[in-house]
């Protein structure tokens, strides 16, 4: 039986709240690693080949690639999980009360890459367009929890919301712009696996250990195929029931089981590998790597408040949608301005948008800054509001 929406809610925006510390804490970690340990040793680490497989049948990557490319494949199977039951069972459900959130999404997608690309020019520094796009709920929600109940929690859902569909928007990205040569024959393999997976669920096998084998060949057969290898997590996500499988919800029951491993283990090692980058570094003194680093900040900061603020006044003007309990206008616009923390996923499309160091350290530090000045308007503009008597007190 399904649990109540109010108390699913209350689990995940729990969850939500302490994988965004932990991703603070490793983030804070890498840098301090980085600017006071120095970069060699951080760079050592993580660029150390691990060979997993025999002998031909094996696959050789760094450290940093197989959290970049196997465990970040579970986080875009959790996020690909959360959009298919918000869409078939939740809040995106219901057009009037999704409306609001989605066409606020849609802005704070659109309106950064503008800002980015006026600010980037031409060239290669352009290649970095998707890194201002999506919005990190858990870090937002960590910062939401500095409040306390200035926020209520319709607050947080609205935002929780509007990251979901930002992050459909940065998987369509990832699936089309940083897609290589196609190699039709494993593209053959990876149907096989999902094909399999999808025979299991309709034969009601739920021993999770019957699912090892088609589930790794689907992933090896993705990073194979030029298709990045998270987008195995994404098909996945498409496999699973909505409906109960003799009488068990595998869809929520694969979210309540994955989101602490995601938010407490995959993405602070995730943050930890990829936020490493030198303050003082080359990226800042070089002028590409200088506009790359204020085109991602201005993307975040300018870019989203814009486009959220204003494709969220449309539609209240409109009356496409509405607004969540407890939330005016005015915390509206910090909302709208908490929305430019991207931070993971940002700094996840940053090494596939760029090799060249200095742009690469140049859209870090951008990310780094336009998530903390985010987040500091953000928290200013919510902070000077009241409480709210619709705040969770388990959230």
């Amino acid at each position: 039986m399904d649990r109540p929406i109010r108390d699913r809610a209350s689990e995940y925006l729990r969850d939500e709240q302490a994988g965004g510390f932990a991703l603070l804490v490793a983030a804070a970690v890498a840098l301090v690693w980085v600017n006071v340990g120095g970069v060699s040793g951080y760079e050592s680490l993580w660029a150390t080949d691990l060979r997993l497989g025999l002998g031909e049948a094996s696959i050789t990557e760094d450290l940093r690639h197989w959290i970049n490319d196997g465990l970040m494949a579970v986080f875009f199977f959790l996020i690909s999980l959360e959009v298919k039951r918000e869409i078939l069972r939740g809040e995106l459900r219901h057009p009037k009360a999704a409306a609001l959130p989605i066409l606020a999404a849609l802005g704070g997608v659109v309106v950064p890459v503008l800002v980015y690309l006026a600010v980037a020019g031409s060239g290669e520094p352009a290649q970095g367009w998707g890194i201002p796009m999506a919005t990190d709920a858990a870090f937002a929600i960590a910062v939401l929890a500095v409040l306390g109940d200035r926020v209520p929690v319709g607050a947080k859902l609205f935002l929780v919301t509007l990251a979901v569909v930002d992050d459909v928007a940065a998987i369509c990205v990832i699936a089309v712009a940083f897609t290589s040569d196609l190699a039709p024959e494993w593209l053959a393999l990876t149907a096989i696996g999902l094909v399999a997976v999808a025979a299991l669920f309709r034969a009601g096998v739920l021993r999770w250990w019957l699912y090892v084998v088609p589930v790794v060949v689907l992933w090896v057969a993705t990073f194979e195929s030029g298709v990045h290898a998270t987008l195995a997590g994404v098909a996945l996500a498409l496999m699973v029931p909505v409906h109960p499988v003799r009488g068990r919800n595998v869809l929520e029951g694969l979210e309540h089981r994955l989101h602490p491993f995601s938010s407490l283990v995959v993405l602070p090692l995730f943050a930890l590998a990829n936020a490493g980058v030198a303050l003082g570094g080359d990226a800042l003194s070089d002028p590409e790597g200088q506009r790359v680093a204020l085109a991602v900040a201005l993307g975040l900061v300018v870019g989203k408040f814009a486009g959220v603020a204003l494709a969220s006044l449309a539609a209240l003007r409109f009356r496409i949608g509405h607004l969540p309990e407890g939330v005016d206008r005015r915390s509206l616009m910090g909302l709208a301005a908490l929305a430019g923390i991207g931070f993971t996923v940002s700094l996840f499309i940053s090494p596939l948008a760029f090799t060249e160091p200095t742009l690469l350290d140049g859209a870090k530090a951008g990310v780094f800054a336009g998530s903390v000045l985010a987040a500091v308007i953000g928290v200013t503009m919510l902070a000077s509001g009241g409480r709210h008597a619709s705040h969770d007190r388990s959230a």
